[in-house]
């Protein structure tokens, strides 16, 4: 009787012993069901993505354009230096945009240096023109216009 306890008791402590390591095992992410590395190994195969350098002709537009609105004195070097860079942005600071990227695309829009959409597809048949003055409208078209807004002369 003696020996049938102490094996249960054996039995017992080992089963108790080992419940929290096979508990700690049964529970995994949901997500994949194995475990995430904290430090995942890069490929060698990976590339970077967008745009890691201005090219020297751009950067020579952006020059005359900074020199042109006074933020840069002196030649244009096609070089993204250290005079271009922090001239950059003093502009865009004055125009309360972000400092930290460079260039913003609106800075560049404003310097006048943004898309040319002169070939686009439908370009030839659009008007970038002022639209015409109010006093070419019709007078009648004019007082629908008025009549619809609900605003009185």
């Amino acid at each position: 009787m003696l020996s049938f306890r102490f094996s249960l008791a054996c039995v017992l402590s080992a089963a108790l012993t080992a419940s929290p390591v096979f508990a700690s095992r049964a529970h995994r992410s949901t997500s994949s069901g194995r475990a995430h590395a904290s430090h995942r190994a890069v490929p060698k195969s990976h590339r970077l993505h967008g745009q890691q350098a201005i090219e020297p002709g751009r950067v020579t537009e952006i020059q005359q354009a900074l020199i042109r609105e006074h933020y840069l004195s002196g030649e244009s070097n096609g070089k993204w230096d250290s005079n271009t860079e922090a001239a950059m942005q003093k502009y865009q600071a004055d125009q309360g945009w972000q400092t930290k990227l460079m260039p913003d695309s609106r800075a560049i829009k404003k310097l006048g240096l943004g898309p040319d959409y002169s070939t686009a597809i439908n370009a030839k048949d659009s008007s970038f023109a002022d639209p015409p003055p109010a006093s070419t409208i019709p007078p009648t078209l004019s007082a629908g216009f008025t009549a619809a807004s609900g605003v009185s002369r």
